[in-house]
């Protein structure tokens, strides 16, 4: 099966994307040349083949889209895109931020940006506990960036001017018990999602949390 037949049979096991699906399904393969291509010197991704990209990256980052809310979202620790640069390229009315510390990952992800003409997304090369965003954030959403106690100790901030509304999410593989026991009793668990991605038989799982008073 070529790339664009793999990546057509994912979309159509997926929920909530776009009835026209021409100009994405377009744009996410762009964005897996682009990713083959910087990978090669810069290391983004221990996933080297575009087929394997497409089911652990993109259909992977797409399949979140029916439990998070925008228009206003945070991906922390963005390193090649995951999963804001598919969030983004699938809700072009939201705007996606890009936070992400190592400069060569920055410096992909502002090509990407341009390459693919995505005004709705801006990169911000920083520490997250350096981001200070004056719009109120919907949700914080992290794939792989660290354990679930830094992750929402570290990004809880950008909550600050929504603390009802902002949940904090965690894009996890196995169920993170350990975790889950180490998290500070001042990040509340609300939601523990299983998700299917489809041609993927690893397991995973969404940790959305809300920050509780005193954060």
């Amino acid at each position: 099966m070529d790339l664009e037949a793999l990546l057509i049979d994912g979309l159509a096991e997926m929920q909530e994307l776009p009835a026209d699906q021409s100009l994405l399904k377009r744009q996410l393969l762009q964005y897996i040349a682009l990713l083959v291509k910087w990978n090669a010197t810069h290391n983004l991704t221990a996933v080297k083949t575009p087929e394997a990209m497409i089911t652990r990256h993109l259909l992977d980052s797409l399949s979140v889209l029916p439990h998070i809310s925008g228009p206003n979202v945070v991906d922390v620790g963005s390193g090649g895109g995951f999963p804001g640069i598919p969030i983004a390229l699938a809700r072009p009315e939201w705007q996606i931020t890009l936070v992400e510390s190592n400069s060569k990952k920055a410096a992909f992800l502002k090509q990407t940006v341009l390459e693919l003409n995505m005004p709705n997304v801006r990169v911000l090369h920083q520490r997250v506990e350096k981001v200070n965003l004056q719009e109120e954030i919907n949700t914080v959403i992290s794939r792989a960036f660290s354990s679930l106690s830094r992750f929402a100790q570290s990004s809880s901030l950008l909550c600050e001017k929504n603390p009802e509304s902002c949940r904090l999410v965690a894009m996890k593989g196995n169920f993170p018990d350990l975790e889950l026991m180490q998290l500070p009793p001042e990040f509340a668990v609300e939601q523990i999602i299983a998700i299917t991605v489809p041609r993927l038989k690893a397991k995973r799982h969404l940790i959305v949390m809300k920050c509780g008073q005193g954060v």
